[in-house]
């Protein structure tokens, strides 16, 4: 059973849960992009951080720095499920657009995903 995230209820009140394998990765995907270092209790070194670039001064340059801080981070905690292939981040006024190209080991099915984040 995967849990989806965010965490919640289906329908009926069972625990929510994704309906594909593709799904589950992309849910455990956006986890590592939006939980910040330290936020969970029993894996302090868990995330990325990303969310906390969007103050950052300097946006351009900064795009290149959080494409390989995610990219690490991607390649740390889902290593096993998914070979990256490239990420590319672009700030638009006071919104992050993190896009990830992606395949799963298991089916080697090649994934874009996108994630956006306002401010």
């Amino acid at each position: 059973m995967h849990l989806r995230y965010p965490f919640g209820l289906d329908q009926i009140g069972r625990l929510a849960s994704a309906q594909t394998q593709e799904e589950y990765i992309v849910e455990l995907m956006e986890q590592v992009l939006f939980t910040n270092p330290g936020e969970r209790v029993n894996r302090p070194d868990f995330g990325c951080g990303t969310l906390l670039l969007v103050f950052e001064p300097g946006q351009s340059q900064l795009s290149t720095i959080t494409s390989t801080t995610i990219q690490a981070s991607l390649e740390r905690w889902m290593g096993e499920l998914i070979d990256l292939q490239d990420v590319t981040v672009s700030f638009q006024e006071s919104e992050l657009l993190v896009t990830v190209e992606f395949s799963i080991i298991r089916t080697k099915k090649t994934q874009i995903a996108e994630f956006r984040r306002s401010a």
